[in-house]
């Protein structure tokens, strides 16, 4: 073999792995826009769900007298809380939530109150598995490396008690 040969061959090589690399990255980029677009839309049926909850409460809150205020104003905290401080005030509409007897409600409101926590936690499942995804690809060293991510910032789990169903 001579030497112009050799050139050619080892510039061939060379080029294959750039194009390769150049386009595992363009694959890898648009998949993390996809994840992202994923957790998004998670969010948003979440939110959903969670402000369905909160109506609920309020309808429970408006037949209790004045116990009723303090849950409607824990209903109230939770749907208007930013979302760095969601987790917290969810929590706390589960906590003032859970002393609730569901023999004392109306049957239509314990159906109604047992079917948005449903929706809730399921919301919330898919969402954290869209946040599981995400950070998984995104927390690899490549994508980090080659900043495949963006500007976008590294989304988080939501986390909040669940309340047991109503019998």
């Amino acid at each position: 073999m001579t030497i112009s040969a050799l050139t050619v061959l080892v510039t061939a090589i060379v080029v294959l792995v750039v194009v390769a690399a150049l386009g595992w990255a363009y694959k890898t980029a648009n998949r993390l826009d996809r994840l992202h677009v994923r957790v998004d839309l998670a969010w948003q049926s979440l939110d959903a769900a969670l402000a369905r909850r909160a109506v609920v409460t309020r309808t429970i809150a408006s037949g209790l007298g004045p116990e009723g205020k303090t849950l409607a104003a824990a209903a109230d905290r939770a749907e208007r809380a930013e979302r760095i401080d969601r987790e917290v005030a969810e929590n706390a509409l589960s906590a003032a939530l859970a002393p609730i007897d569901p023999q004392t409600l109306r049957p239509q409101l314990v159906a109604e109150l047992a079917d948005a926590d449903t929706r809730v936690s399921i919301a919330r499942r898919f969402y954290n598995d869209a946040v599981r995804d995400t950070l998984a690809l995104r927390t690899r060293r490549p994508v980090r490396l080659l900043r495949l991510g963006g500007t976008a910032p590294l989304p988080t789990f939501f986390e909040i008690v669940e309340r047991a169903p109503a019998a």
